[in-house]
């Protein structure tokens, strides 16, 4: 007990600190970062999640620290959870100020948070946590990379003025959105609105990353009644459509744009959010018309005061029971004077004095919805100013389409200010009167003084002797150099030029008599302007042209195209757009435009323009490249100049048209191939034609194979397309083409092969090449064809037939595999002959017939003749012709019912002229005698006796060795047998099967084991012997071999020599081991004692003898010293 006591002390100490081990063996510590790298925005937030697990104590708050390293060696401490003097002094500021943070979202999580990204921010983060264990088992840390991106999404919206609608009307808005990321990134686009009366903004409808449509919150069912949608325009224009509006759209609507990338982890992150200006949108409540005739029109000016140069926007609004199904014409009157008035159709027509401003582009008139028309003065005039007025007539439309007018309806009155600044400009015409001769050259000069910003000037004319006539717009310089010549002018020399500060010219060349008349200059100091009067006349300030020098290109060669803009250009921005009227169009599409910011923007399929801009002066070059020309590209060009002035584009007159050939280049094609060819009937013919030379290394070839029967018209036979596609003709005979075949080989040679050709084969035959090009867009075109010719003669051949008539004797063993050859020994051999064999087999009885075992035609298939007795012997047959001259009759697992005698039958067989086959010739093998001899029995077990005494308790084993057998592939059945002694009764104890079954048969409670140690040896070991085990043992081996028919057969039985056991109790066992000694003493002991009885017997005996004799001779005495005593000693016995 007291031993035992430091025992359980010893493992109650023990087992708590081997439950400590196993679970720090279990615990391993993981720290986990978000992968990289992740792109970021500059000056956008930074968030990355950090977290720990494997901790003993996992509901103890860790520490979490956060460094960076921009240089591979040097790190940067930022901050930590625990350490506030942490942070290096380049991240101190930005952790006092909470720029940079690091929260816990749980005892082993932390978020780390940059506010505002900068360019240094880029590098790799590390993530470290503090071990609170006693030891290290794990990763305490983990890295990630940060890339730091320019901010390159745009958002612009083009309807940032207010807008007034009502109820039921539609709105439409757009925004353009783009991005210059390098990254592969998406686009969201969201409308919002912020309702009046509402705290934020919510979505109207969303274009999300995954090209996914979500209406907002409220919108649902008139997004799915289609009164709300969002379109995509092209590359980077949003469209948004409200049908239907209602009171409850009030507001302020605008764009979101959000760009989005995909990080490693394979969630989304929106990098960057911008949003467009506000749209105002007032939505006022439909009015209810008293009757269907009763017609409502309002009025609606978005600003009644104006400064000159800015623009004037009047709405005119109509309003009567079913408006989509009325026409109506509206007006706009100032002062009672009609300005413009739209007709039912849409068609504009404007007063007198503001014809030249609607040709100039200053006023326009649209009907923007059902209900709403606009009218757009830009730039606004001093003499724009007064009350405007609405007017709308109700239109009938008759039968034939034409129009009644009906009652009109006014609006009410707006009254429009528009004021100018004060300014000293004065302006002095220098000659009053000028005479000119016809075809001469008119100059007027322009003074101006009191000037204090930029001006330009507009030169007009008109006529003297029509008093009624109104002054036409010649030509205009504007503040920034560019001329715009007036519609009677654009074909006329004119130039407008500031040669001084102070001083306008305008120049006419071969004036005519209908130039004749009054001209004015106007100059305008930005929105001022002052008027002065004189005779003179005028013409324009850009020219452009279009030339090029090379009007003609091959494919895949360069081709640039120059616009020439010659003028006043000085730093106006330009925007240039390149047209193409392509050879099968017949109209100008857009293909290239350069905007006067730069931006390019390229029809869909159309990037492999270039464009080049070179300032020379007064000429400016756009230059058109076109990279590797194509067809696609042919066509005629022209190019299209609008200048960019007072925040709009004015458009040029376009250039001329310029046409650009692009033409296939000359082929180098050429080809070579054998003038003649010799062939044998049956035998496989090809025929080949090489490119020596090709135009392009990138050539691709297609083939035409035609043939020229000696008598009969040219027959196409097979194409190849450039792209590997053979095509047989359909005159081409279905055998025909099942014999022939085209290829092309190692890239510039062709063949064609005619398998087991005729002699109707023979021929001229034709191969016609194709070269193909691919142009710069990827698409083929061909080159011009070459061809060359090959005389094909096909020779039939004469018949030579012999087999080897050797005889063979063939001996098998019953289980091999036997192989009988039959051989040709022709001197030639033709590809055009075909072969049938047939095997013959006769068997060894004497009354057995030859009959035909297996039979291959010259087509290949094979038939097995009915034949019951042969069935077994077919199943294991197999033919085969490995050599052109050897036909071999493989016999597999060979039987002895299969000796007898082999032999085989070749025919030849050759098509004919009408491809059908023919047998040429026939011959027979010698025999073949084959004897297939039964195993011999060649078992054999050891024999030796063997005898064993040993004591209870103990193991014996009892061997059973196989010393010879007769087939490698023999398998054993082993049974051991007991015998009390020789002559008893034999009692089998275990058996091994031949398929390794195992069975105990002695009934000793499992006390048997069986083993098997090399393919050999069997053994049987008796466990735990009891004296009961003595006796007498031995094996039976049986030799099994699996016969052909795959049954097992017995070959032989042999027993192996006795193998006596005597199994002794302990006791006697012991008396044994000490007894020898003892045994020594014991036998000595009884000779001693035998011979003592035997001398004592002796002794007793002669006494006896002398009392006999002293009887009869009383004289004698009892020791006669005379008489020796001749008795051995008992050692001698």
């Amino acid at each position: 007990m007291r031993s035992f006591l430091p025992i359980v002390l010893r493992l109650g100490v023990l087992f708590p600190i081997g439950l400590v081990i196993l679970h720090c063996g279990q615990a391993r510590v993981l720290t986990e970062i978000q992968s990289g790298p992740l792109y970021r925005v500059l000056d956008h937030s930074l968030s990355i999640t950090c977290n720990v697990s494997g901790f003993l104590n996992h509901d103890a708050s860790k520490v979490f620290e956060f460094s960076m390293h921009r240089l591979p060696d040097k790190e940067i401490n930022i901050i930590s959870t625990s350490n506030p003097d942490f942070s290096f002094s380049g991240h101190m500021r930005r952790v006092e100020a909470k720029e940079i943070t690091l929260e816990h979202m749980g005892p082993n999580s932390v978020i780390f948070t940059i506010k505002n990204l900068k360019a240094t921010d880029d590098g790799k983060y590390t993530c470290s946590v503090e071990n609170i264990d006693l030891t290290y088992n794990g990763a305490y840390s983990a890295q990630t990379t940060v890339k730091v991106i320019d901010d390159s999404l745009t958002v612009s919206s083009p309807d940032s003025l207010p807008r007034s609608h009502t109820e039921g009307d539609s709105l439409t808005l757009t925004c353009q959105v783009s991005s210059n990321t390098v990254q592969h990134t998406h686009l969201s686009v969201a409308w919002y609105l912020h309702a009046v009366g509402e705290d934020s903004a919510g979505p109207i409808i969303s274009l999300d990353q995954d090209m996914t449509l979500r209406p907002g919150v409220g919108f649902e069912g008139r997004y799915q009644a289609g009164l709300i949608r969002l379109d995509k325009m092209g590359e980077a224009t949003y469209r948004l459509k409200m049908d239907q509006l209602k009171v409850s759209d009030q507001g302020r609507i605008y764009c979101r744009a959000q760009e989005w990338i995909q990080d490693p982890d394979r969630t989304w992150y929106s990098i960057t959010q911008k949003d467009t200006e506000p749209t105002p949108l007032n939505v006022k409540a439909e009015e209810v018309l008293p009757d269907r005739s009763y017609i409502v029109v309002t009025i609606t000016v978005q600003k009644t005061s104006l400064q000159e140069g800015q623009e004037l926007s009047i709405a005119c609004n109509v309003d009567v029971q079913n408006l989509s199904e009325r026409f109506f014409s509206v007006a706009w009157l100032r002062d009672g004077v009609e300005l413009a008035r739209l007709g039912p159709t849409g068609i504009l027509r404007v007063g007198p004095e503001y014809n030249d401003r609607k040709i100039g582009g200053e006023l326009r008139a649209t009907r923007t919805s059902d209900k709403e028309n606009q009218l757009i003065l830009r730039p606004v005039r001093t003499q724009d100013q007064g009350e405007y007025m609405c007017r709308a007539w109700p239109q009938d439309r008759g039968s034939k389409g034409k129009f009644t007018e009906g009652t009109p309806q006014d609006s009410s009155t707006q009254a429009v200010s528009i004021s100018a600044t004060e300014s000293g400009l004065t302006v002095e015409m220098e000659t009053k009167n000028v005479a000119v001769n016809e075809g001469g050259k008119l100059q007027l000069t322009c003074k101006v003084s009191g000037v204090s910003g930029q001006l330009s000037v507009t030169w007009e004319y008109k006529s003297g002797s029509i008093s009624t006539d109104s002054f036409r717009n010649v030509i205009a310089l504007n503040r920034e150099g560019i001329t715009e010549s007036g519609p009677g002018f654009a074909q006329r020399d004119v130039r407008a030029s500031r040669p001084a500060d102070g001083v306008f010219t305008l120049e006419l060349n071969e004036v005519t008599p209908s130039d004749a008349g009054i001209y004015q200059c106007t100059v305008s100091e930005w929105a001022r302007k002052a008027n002065t009067n004189i005779d003179k006349t005028h013409k324009s300030s850009l020219k452009l042209d279009l030339k090029s020098r090379q009007s003609v290109v091959t494919v895949g060669e360069e081709a640039a195209l120059r616009c020439r803009v010659r003028g006043s250009v000085g730093s106006v921005p330009m925007t240039v757009r390149w047209s193409l009227q392509s050879e099968d169009s017949s109209s100008l599409d857009n293909i290239l435009t350069v905007s006067h910011s730069g931006d390019i923007t390229w029809q869909e399929g159309r990037h492999r323009y270039q464009v080049k801009i070179e300032s020379f002066g007064t000429e400016v070059h756009h230059t058109l490249l076109i990279v590797g020309a194509s067809k696609r590209e042919a066509g005629r060009y022209q190019c299209e100049v609008s200048v960019f002035l007072e925040k709009r584009h004015k458009k040029l007159p376009p250039s001329n048209l310029l046409a650009v050939v692009v033409k296939d280049p000359e082929t180098a094609l050429s080809l070579t191939s054998a003038p003649t060819i010799t062939g044998g009937v049956n035998a496989d013919i090809k025929i080949k034609c090489t490119a020596k030379e090709r135009t392009s290394a990138s050539s691709r070839f297609a083939v035409t194979w035609v043939v020229q029967p000696e008598a009969g018209d040219n027959k196409t036979i097979l194409s190849i397309s450039h792209d590997g596609v053979v095509t047989f003709e359909p005159q081409v005979e279905s055998s025909t083409g099942q014999r022939i075949s085209g290829m092309q080989k190692e890239g510039r040679s062709f063949e064609l092969t005619i398998r087991q050709a005729l002699v109707r084969d023979s021929g001229t035959y034709i191969c016609m090449v194709v070269e193909w090009l691919q142009d710069p867009d990827g698409q083929w075109f061909q080159l011009t064809p070459a061809h060359t010719t090959t005389e094909l003669r096909i020779i039939e051949p004469a018949n030579d037939l012999h087999l080897d008539k050797t005889e063979h004797q063939l001996i098998a063993t019953e289980g091999g595999d036997v192989e009988l050859n039959c051989t040709l020994t022709s001197v030639g051999f033709n590809p055009s002959f075909v072969y049938a064999i047939v095997w013959f087999y006769t068997g060894s009885d004497l009354s057995a017939q030859k009959v035909p075992l297996a039979e291959v035609d010259h087509i290949g298939l094979m038939r097995w003749p009915e034949s019951q007795p042969l069935q077994g012997l077919q199943g294991r047959l197999h033919l085969s012709r490995p050599t052109r001259s050897t036909f071999n009759l493989h016999i597999q697992r060979a039987h002895e019912g299969d000796s007898g005698t082999y032999q085989c039958r070749v025919e030849q067989y050759q098509l004919d002229h009408r491809g059908h086959w023919q047998q040429r010739a026939t011959d027979e093998s010698g025999l073949i005698s084959l004897t297939v001899k039964a195993i011999e029995r060649n078992l054999s077990i050891g024999k030796e006796d063997i005898q064993l005494n040993l004591t209870a308790s103990n193991e014996f084993v009892i061997p059973c060795t196989i010393t010879a057998q007769s087939s490698k592939s023999s398998a054993f059945h082993i049974t051991w047998f007991r015998q009390q002694n020789t002559g008893s009764e034999q009692h089998p104890i275990f058996t091994v099967y031949q398929n390794s079954t195992l069975q105990d048969r002695s009934g000793r409670g499992g006390r048997l084991r069986f083993d098997h140690p090399v393919p050999s040896h069997f053994h049987l070991t008796m466990l735990n012997a009891t004296p009961d085990d003595s006796g007498l043992y031995f094996c039976r081996a049986e030799e099994w071999i699996l016969s052909p028919s795959l049954k097992w057969k017995k070959v032989a039985v042999e027993t192996s020599g006795e193998f006596t056991v005597n199994v002794y109790a302990e006791a006697v066992a012991t008396a044994l081991e000490s007894g020898c000694s003892l045994g020594i003493f014991l036998v000595i002991s009884s000779v001693v004692i035998v011979c003592l009885m035997v001398v004592v017997s002796i002794l007793v005996f002669r006494i006896y003898q002398s009392k006999f004799s002293a009887a009869k001779k009383p004289d004698s005495t009892l020791w006669a010293e005379g008489i020796p005593l001749e008795s051995k000693s008992c050692l001698e016995d």
